[in-house]
């Protein structure tokens, strides 16, 4: 070994061992909006630009118009990567509460993106359509280069009992949640492959970790991509890729603000919804609040970041197969 390859890896080591020793405050939702280096001087004496780990990576992100997409999109730009931000932005489920993204949204991630000094580009697609995603990915393995990172995040939800579901209630659900999720690895995971390495990441939900009144679609579409990433894990491990999910509780984005919403929390508790979506909202509140271990009705999309920065980075190398739970204590009612 030469001598300025020992130098390299011995600066290596020693990097790695204070990432791991300061790795607390990297990945703190604090840190991935802005001042790392003021903190981690301020308690560790060093500035080592971990704020930088994803550096020069290129990040797909789908679901990046608002939400989880979003936090996660701009956590990985302030930590370095340039980032390719995905999403349908139109109606998927007419029948479905939740006011669907815009074009306008996804651009506004755009602008948080590039704040952070990095590159952005917007795909518009319907994930159920492989040969768009296929398309996609072409498109972005010529624009940056190579594909580093998959956050495989969209999804939608709907409420219906199962006995009065029509087809496309079932099937939109898991259409695009699961079916969706797969095509997004099939689209993208490739160019990871040719290069010998890469993170994916999903999105599940701690729904996926148990049943749920009157959302047997989403529960199984949501247990279904556990399924997929343990599966993906152990296809793609041999190629350097690591595949694991994030499993986040009930976070406080249009998919759980909307009155469909807020009359499940109150049917599950035994309550009748009044159809008034305040007086709904607060009761749902106070279940929420009163439910969850820390007192948190919905858990702010920020909080994902720093665990998707992790399992995007080179300190989650040794990790794969796996779920990180985000639930604001609700894992504690897990089996």
């Amino acid at each position: 070994m030469s001598e300025g390859t020992g130098e390299t890896s011995e600066r290596t080591t020693v990097s790695r061992r204070n990432f791991l020793a300061v790795g607390s405050f990297a990945l703190t939702a604090a840190a991935l909006s802005g001042g790392l280096e003021a903190q981690m001087k301020q308690q560790t004496g060093q500035t080592l630009g971990w704020g930088k780990i994803l550096n020069g990576k290129v990040a797909v992100v789908t679901g990046a118009a608002r939400g989880i997409g979003r936090a996660a999109a701009i956590g990985m730009a302030e930590c370095g990567a340039n980032i390719v931000g995905i999403d349908i932005c139109a109606v998927v489920d007419p029948r479905s509460g939740v006011e669907p993204a815009t074009q306008v949204e996804l651009e506004e991630t755009g602008k948080q993106v590039t704040a952070a000094g990095v590159r952005w580009k917007s795909i518009v697609l319907d994930q159920r359509d492989l040969s768009a995603l296929r398309k996609a990915a072409a498109e972005v393995e010529k624009d940056f280069g190579h594909i580093d990172i998959l956050f495989a995040n969209a999804g939608i939800q709907a409420f219906r009992p199962l006995l009065e579901m029509e087809d496309p209630d079932w099937h939109i659900q898991i259409d695009v949640n699961l079916t969706g999720t797969a095509n997004a690895v099939r689209a993208f995971a490739p160019a990871m492959v040719k290069q010998g390495k890469g993170r994916i990441i999903m999105t599940t939900s701690t729904q996926g970790r148990h049943g749920t009144l009157n959302a047997s679609a989403y529960s199984a579409s949501k247990w279904g991509i556990i399924g997929l990433m343990k599966s993906a894990a152990l296809e793609l491990g041999k190629h350097g890729i690591t595949v694991n999910a994030l499993v986040p509780g009930l976070i406080d984005t249009p998919l759980t603000r909307h009155e469909e919403r807020y009359e499940q929390v109150l049917q599950a508790a035994g309550r009748i919804p009044t159809g008034d979506v305040k007086k709904d909202e607060e009761a749902a509140r106070k279940i929420l609040q009163a439910k969850s271990p820390l007192g948190i009705p919905w858990i702010d999309p920020s909080e994902m970041a720093p665990v998707v920065v992790f399992f995007a980075s080179d300190a989650s190398r040794m990790v794969s197969g796996a779920t990180y739970d985000v639930t604001g204590g609700d894992s504690a009612n897990n089996i």
